[in-house]
């Protein structure tokens, strides 16, 4: 029982896996948003057959609304409407931030070397966001 998180941003789009059983969740892939995302999440979609869509909302500190969070939840109700399934939004305040810091400290360790990549952060970020939500949610 698979569901796909989404890491929202102007330039790029983080997904990550997630498994409902074993509450676990992988980052993915990032997609580059310059035209064909919409191809791309519908190959994602077909590939893994998810039951839900999570989705993260980047609120401002104070908890308030963002151009950016209105641009996810836009992301989030397109989502919904060209693949029909539940789509579910999550606070991700900080995650791009925790994402990046994993990584740094994954090097640091000598796990690997090279320097930190935004796609990799994005895809990160978007497993964050999807264990939130997989810790949080009510059955």
């Amino acid at each position: 029982m698979v569901v796909l998180g989404f890491d929202f941003g102007m330039r790029r789009i983080g997904v990550a896996i997630g498994n409902l059983i074993t509450a676990t969740a992988a980052a993915l892939e990032t997609l580059d948003r310059n035209g064909s995302e919409w191809d791309e999440i519908a190959a994602c979609i077909a590939e893994w057959q998810p039951r839900a869509l999570i989705v993260g909302l980047p609120y401002n500190a104070d908890g308030s609304k963002s151009e950016m969070t209105r641009r996810a939840q836009r992301f989030a109700r397109q989502l919904n409407g060209r693949f029909g399934l539940p789509v579910h939004e999550v606070d991700e305040r900080w995650t791009s931030l925790e994402a990046a810091e994993e990584l740094r400290q994954q090097r640091r360790s000598g796990a690997r070397r090279k320097r930190v990549r935004p796609d990799e952060i994005d895809r990160q970020a978007a497993r964050l966001i999807l264990e939130s939500w997989l810790s949080n949610r009510q059955d």
